[in-house]
């Protein structure tokens, strides 16, 4: 009976310790989940073509940068936003949010000057600079315990930031990647977010594209960027083209042989030669022949979306070509087309009532019409009051509204009438409208 016993006790104790151990067995037998990547774009020089990597989309910190204790508290200053610029309502605005990183507590107003300098430079390219007026621009603050970048200036260097940017990403000295899901973090705290660009607090070259991200708080892409050199704006630029353009790369790869597939989706590469689009009037055929700001006349040139052979574009150099240029004629038509999708043509002006309400017949209503190109039509009840058509301000009495006794509407409808744009289907992004009730 004793003997019985010390027999089950270790029996039951082998059994407990089994159990016990048989969880982490599976575990440790399991393979383990494949950790999220982003394909990245990156430039290894000012003027030449970009490249393609996959790279880890939450790069795992350096070691030594690896938190060996709970997070720290929150520091003061850190998700601050501030308007760098305030061209009107979220909603009928393009958002651009700028995140810095690498820029400590007290490198916060260094962070936001660099932010001036960025986007006057981006926004001086067109066509951003004929429809500048169309986007809201803000800094959102993200404190590091670091001054600087890993990577910078060589590649052991590595620094504690909030963003966890860093050259040599992957091993390549001029990627910049970036902890993309604490970017969506600190883009969530801007009103909102349409792009993002991240600066790194650094002077050298570098920078990325991360154009296939998934974010719920519903940005195209992310663009990382030095603060402090000269030309990395550009990458930007190019990196937008993407994202809001839509535009595929002009620039191919030895490699990659003879493209034998179907005719691609995006607007600026083609397996038409130019012959055969204008015969079956498809793509940029609107556009042949004309001169394009690129430099030369819109055509056909054979190397495109990553193909030597049997995808054809534009022009021979545009931006989505090679940094330092500008966008050809097919590539501005699909960025003005681009930032439509999230600005609106027309905005209430200051003062007015809110659009859907109901205002009085002596009262004023005015429009705002971000850009050159646009003019607003006035209708009352569906009819055109043609005299007062390019009139951004009006009194419903004096256009016509009667006193009646009746509810009446008051509708104003812009149409931005570039030359930039051609292609019917994009020109219906350029129209808008606003409608007010008249009690009359």
């Amino acid at each position: 009976m004793h003997s019985y016993r010390r027999i089950s006790l270790a029996t039951g104790a082998a059994l407990l310790t089994a159990l016990a151990a048989a969880p982490q067995a599976t575990a440790i037998g399991a393979a383990p989940a494949p950790k999220p990547t982003q394909r990245v774009e990156y430039f290894t020089e000012p003027g030449g073509h970009p490249h393609h990597r996959t790279v880890p989309a939450s790069p795992t910190p350096p070691r030594s940068l690896a938190p060996s204790a709970p997070a720290a508290p929150s520091v003061k200053g850190d998700g601050v936003v501030t308007s760098v610029v305030n061209n009107g309502p979220i909603g009928t605005k393009l958002d651009v949010v700028f995140i810095g990183d690498g820029y400590t507590a007290s490198q916060q107003e260094v962070f936001h000057a660099a932010v001036r300098a960025k986007w006057a430079k981006m926004s001086a390219v067109e066509p951003y600079a004929s429809y500048r007026n169309l986007f809201n621009v803000w800094a959102v603050d993200a404190v590091s315990r670091d001054s600087g970048v890993s990577g910078d200036p060589a590649q052991g260097v590595k620094r504690d930031t909030a963003l966890g940017s860093g050259f040599f990403c992957d091993g390549v000295e001029r990627l910049l990647c970036v902890d993309t899901g604490k970017v969506e973090s600190y883009a969530a705290k801007a009103p909102a977010a349409d792009l993002v660009v991240v600066l790194a607090n650094s002077t050298k070259y570098g920078g990325a594209g991360y154009n296939d991200v998934v974010s719920k708080v519903g940005y195209d892409g992310i663009a990382t960027a030095s603060s402090d050199n000269d030309r990395s704006d550009q990458i930007a630029v190019h990196e937008t083209g993407h994202s809001l353009g839509k535009l595929a790369d002009e620039y191919q790869y030895d490699e990659y042989g003879t493209y034998t597939g179907a005719e691609p989706r995006d607007v600026n590469i083609s397996t038409l030669d130019a012959d055969r689009m204008g015969a079956q009037r498809t793509k940029w055929y609107r556009w042949l022949g004309q001169q394009s700001p690129d430099g030369g006349t819109v055509g056909s040139f054979e190397g495109g979306g990553y193909y030597p052979k049997g995808l054809f574009r534009p022009t021979e150099n545009s931006i989505m070509r090679s940094l330092g240029r500008e966008f050809n004629l097919v590539g501005r038509e699909a960025m003005i087309a681009g930032f439509y999708r999230h600005a609106s043509v027309l905005t209430a002006a200051d003062g007015t009532a809110a659009t859907g309400t109901t205002v009085g017949r002596g009262a004023r209503v005015g429009v705002r019409l971000p850009v050159a190109t646009s003019t607003v039509h006035w209708y009352v009840d569906g009819h055109e009051v043609v005299w007062f058509r390019g009139k951004t301000t009006v009194v419903p009495a004096a256009v016509g509204v009667p006193r009646d006794g009746r509810t009446h509407t008051l509708t104003a409808r812009a149409v931005d009438r570039t030359d930039a744009v051609r292609d019917p289907e994009l020109a219906k992004r350029l129209r808008g409208e606003l409608s007010w009730k008249v009690a009359g």
